[in-house]
């Protein structure tokens, strides 16, 4: 057996997350996808995707990378949230930058001409590596990933100085303890060649 996967490459880089809600099971009141891409076809940069109370219940996105953005919405982004597959939301030019460690915390910093946003993890639990393959199959998701998810007890956004509504939330993932917020790190998505 090859110790090299098959499929082809088509991003590499990392994708922390956070999910908020007011109780367990609820509706989400706010979902953050945030992406660092070191390899895509359409370059790196980074890239957040939200949608909050904060935000009016709309979706926002802000990049340094406008075309890598958009090329994420229409390749795996938009396959893993499909109301993200419109390309007619506003992209908005921001810069990024990072702080902390794993071990205590993570925050992701993004600032736009008048807005400042900051994602914050902590309360890190034990990595989960995990490894799926792409399909061929109508239906199913045409992108495989292989992924290192670092499940986190606690999250927070704030938008302007203001925290969103919410927590995140225990979950299972596999029989191993997960969360509705973690950090994706060393994170490869493949499709079929």
């Amino acid at each position: 057996m090859s110790a090299t996967d098959p499929n082809r490459v088509v991003l590499t880089g990392e994708n922390p997350f956070i999910r908020l809600s007011a109780t367990d099971g609820a509706p989400e009141t706010t979902v953050a996808s945030f992406w660092r891409i070191l390899f895509s076809p359409a370059g790196p940069g980074h890239v957040l995707y939200l949608k909050s109370e904060l935000t009016g219940g709309d979706w926002r996105i802000y990049a340094d990378n406008i075309a890598m953005a958009r090329w994420l919405q229409s390749t795996v982004q938009g396959m893993l949230n499909p109301e993200l597959a419109d390309l007619s939301i506003p992209v908005t030019d921001a810069e990024f930058d990072r702080d902390g460690d794993t071990r205590d915390y993570w925050t992701e910093l993004v600032s736009a001409y008048d807005e400042d946003i900051a994602l914050t993890w902590h309360g890190a639990g034990d990595p989960l590596l995990v490894h799926t393959e792409p399909s061929a199959a109508a239906g199913e998701r045409p992108y495989g990933v292989c992924t290192v998810l670092i499940p986190c007890d606690g999250a927070r956004l704030t938008h302007n100085g203001t925290a969103a509504a919410g927590r995140p939330w225990p979950r299972e993932r596999d029989g191993r303890p997960f969360s509705t917020c973690a950090l994706a790190f060393s994170e490869s998505w493949t499709e079929i060649r």
